[in-house]
């Protein structure tokens, strides 16, 4: 049975995803009841699970309006954020799995924005959910953990298979265009995919659901290594993490 994935726009710019398998419904991440209840009710799925990806609140303030709706639900989240958590029925540590057949869910550790922000990976479903790690042409601010350990998080994302669709938490996409530009102005495959942003934006689709294929072409943050790149910043003998931080210093003052 192949996932049916939903993306689901909440708040401002945040989107949930259900996922629907053969173990049930999930919910990932919680950032609004509402409109998490309304697509779940259009479907009529009943949800089972809301897997957390992060203590923030744009990720947990649906918890209680959906545990309302459906008293059952049981909530995960990482271990190393439990005491930041709402309650949590189940915690969950780096490396576990579980489910079956394509939803067999792998617990991936992103920390940098947050110390225990994980990801959830299918890896049978060829998905990836990274929320505020890893972003459509951008990743996280560095709130909680450092430089380096943001970049190795996002390396670790940067392994899976290239066809690997990314599924993250904020659509934050057209901004994030504007700055890989600057970082890269010749890169014909991010000026062809900002083109494609800003179509789809003006229909009002989301762009946040990308293959993994396009940001390692395109996303600045995931490109560190590349020499053209360091060329670009006048960093030609500095290491991967140092021109990382460098584009995170940037982004954080564009």
């Amino acid at each position: 049975m192949a996932l049916e994935i939903v993306t689901v726009p909440c708040l401002k710019d945040n989107y949930a995803y259900l996922v629907k398998g053969p173990d049930g419904v999930a919910v990932i991440d919680a950032p609004e009841a509402a409109p998490l209840i309304a697509a779940l009710d259009e479907r009529g799925w009943t949800p089972g699970v809301i897997m957390l990806t992060h203590h923030h609140w744009d990720h947990v303030e649906g918890i209680p309006g959906l545990k309302e709706r459906w008293p059952d639900l049981v909530i995960m989240g990482p271990k190393a954020e439990e005491a930041k958590l709402p309650p949590v029925d189940m915690v969950l540590e780096n490396g576990f799995e579980g489910g079956t057949d394509e939803g067999l869910c792998r617990v991936i550790p992103v920390p940098g924005h947050t110390l225990g922000h994980v990801a959830y990976h299918y890896p049978k479903a060829g998905a990836v959910f990274t929320a505020d790690s890893l972003m459509a042409l951008g990743c996280g601010r560095v709130f909680e953990g450092t430089p380096e350990m943001m970049y190795e998080s996002l390396m670790r994302l940067a392994a899976l298979p290239p066809e690997t669709m990314v599924y993250s938490g904020h659509e934050y996409t057209t901004s994030n265009a504007k700055f890989a530009l600057t970082i890269e102005p010749g890169n014909t495959a991010l000026k062809l995919r900002v083109d494609e942003i800003s179509r789809a934006r003006a229909d009002g689709h989301p762009t946040a659901q990308v293959p993994l294929s396009l940001e390692l072409a395109t996303n600045p943050f995931l490109r560190a290594s590349d020499p053209g790149v360091k060329a670009a910043l006048g960093m030609e003998t500095a290491s991967d993490v140092a021109v990382f931080t460098e584009i995170r210093a940037r982004k954080d003052r564009f």
